[in-house]
């Protein structure tokens, strides 16, 4: 093994008086891929926030290239080659890919701006991850998914000594993250020391060569990749054995709840027409850009859209999310961060906003909101170290599970959940699928949006496949495979898309 390029030695992290951190050692070597896994609240943001020089630590320090090193923040640490992809984007929504591409560091010619220089490079790094998007168009204009690639290519535009990347395949499709890890191999091949964090644990058995194991702050487990199954690691990261990961699934009754006929979404699905049973958990899988997310949006009038949406026989006046929550349809967003929680507003807050009417007189009924929370925290297992916390301040996995109590506040019937487990440990990930379970179980209908092909063949009684604004095809019972599931996906790839 060569010598490190960066390393930690005995460091400590504290928050005031909560200590997150205990005594790591760690180091990353050039062509090297070392994981840091562990569940939500484990440390290893914190970690990688501390060796990209965005906080100190509170013992212990940083080596590089064997000399120690504080960074004053994150823009010295860049200076020196140290660049991290966060899992939360740092874009700018209402600049150009190509001015987010090169903000701070502007080619110029003369005493301009060289945009044609610009433009070029971000293309070129973008065809790199096979992401033809044009660079002018505005950080807003794109995808979730197009935005984690521009992420991902500014970074590689950086030639960096050490790449630090946090969940950086968790908006990424299989196919997507296949093209990155190819890029990482070449970057690993060229010498660059990378840091690599993801929930995906078949990611890091193909990507990476060491593994270090977080739990509650304190380093648990380091070996050879080579040395570790994902059970193997899964084990290390939640101290206890998993067994199967998946609830079994239940039988859906024949009663129609929902259906939807011809829903076209300008620009996104055109004539999608689909039912759901009483008890069922329908799966839809397609590749970034089938229109999953937007016809679910369209079908709880979160989009303009024409056709017919039926909840219980009943036709859904169109635009109306209110309408929809009334029927008993609710939506929980892909993007908890941005349209999901208020992330600046308590716990309390958060939780009753979808059914402030229930504790709404002449005033907010804050003792009963209090025991909403009190309740909310036991039935989905949300843990805070403080209850007048800001939502923001959560774990990833317990922003999810605030978001689900407060979407289930409403006591819907039919449930839409768009990236379920989006960067989420195995261990929540495992509480939020016997959750799913459960609502079928008790009658409730469930529609699961997910990118994981192993999520919607573990949950789903059957799965709609979409592709380009179509759906493509539906599977049921052990007809839902994933290659079943990836040929009629890349069928509609090569078909004529929705019209923009």
């Amino acid at each position: 093994m060569t010598d490190p390029v960066l390393s930690a030695e005995k460091v400590s992290r504290s928050f005031g008086p909560i200590q997150v951190l205990f005594d790591i050692d760690f180091d990353l070597c050039p062509g090297e891929v070392h994981a840091l896994i562990g569940e939500n609240g484990a440390g290893k943001s914190t970690m990688m926030k501390i060796l990209g020089g965005y906080l100190d630590p509170t013992g212990g320090g940083l080596r590089m290239d064997g000399k120690p090193v504080s960074f004053a923040d994150h823009r010295q640490a860049e200076a020196a080659g140290v660049i991290m992809i966060h899992q939360e984007f740092n874009l700018a929504l209402q600049l150009t890919v190509e001015q987010n591409m090169f903000l701070g560091r502007e080619l110029t010619r003369g005493p301009f701006l060289d945009h044609a220089a610009m433009q070029a490079e971000s293309r070129r790094l973008l065809e790199a991850l096979n992401c033809p998007l044009d660079p002018r168009l505005r950080i807003s204009e794109i995808s979730v998914p197009n935005r984690q690639m521009v992420e991902i290519a500014r970074a590689m535009g950086r030639n960096a000594k050490v790449l630090i990347m946090d969940e950086p395949t968790a908006v990424l499709t299989g196919r997507e993250t296949e093209i990155l890890l190819d890029q990482i191999d070449r970057l690993r091949a060229n010498g660059t020391a990378i840091l690599y964090t993801s929930h995906k644990l078949d990611e890091i058995a193909r990507i990476a060569d060491r593994i270090t194991v977080l739990r509650d702050g304190h380093l648990v487990a380091h070996a050879s990749a080579a040395d570790m199954t994902p059970d193997q690691m899964a084990e290390a990261m939640v101290g206890r054995e998993l067994s199967d990961l998946f609830p079994e699934k239940n039988v859906a009754q024949t009663e129609t709840v929902l259906e939807v006929e011809n829903l076209t979404v300008p620009g996104h699905v055109r004539n999608a027409s689909f039912t759901l049973r009483r008890g069922e958990v329908l799966g839809v899988a397609g590749l970034v850009g089938a229109g999953r997310t937007e016809l679910m949006e369209g079908v709880v009038g979160l989009r303009n859209a024409t056709g017919t949406v039926r909840v219980m026989g009943k036709p859904l006046p169109g635009g109306s999310v209110l309408a929809a929550r009334e029927a008993g349809l609710v939506y929980l967003t892909e993007d908890r961060k941005d349209k999901g929680l208020l992330l600046g507003k308590s716990l309390r807050e958060n939780l009753t906003l979808l059914a402030l009417d229930k504790f709404t007189k002449v005033r907010i009924d804050k003792a009963a909101e209090d025991r909403a929370l009190t309740k909310a925290f036991t039935d989905f297992d949300i843990r805070a170290g403080d209850r007048e916390m800001h939502a923001g301040n959560l774990s990833g996995g317990n922003q999810q599970k605030l978001l689900l109590a407060k979407t289930m506040l409403a006591d819907p019937d039919i449930v839409i959940i768009d990236e379920p487990t989006r960067g989420i440990d195995i261990g929540t990930k495992q509480q939020i699928y016997q959750f799913i379970s459960r609502l079928a179980a008790e009658g409730k209908s469930v529609i699961v949006v997910s990118s994981e092909l192993t999520e919607v063949m573990g949950l789903a009684n059957r799965v709609m496949v979409m592709g380009r604004g179509y759906i493509a095809g539906e599977l049921e019972g052990d007809a839902i495979t994933e290659n079943a599931i990836l040929q009629l996906a890349m069928k509609k790839q090569d078909e004529e898309a929705v019209p923009a």
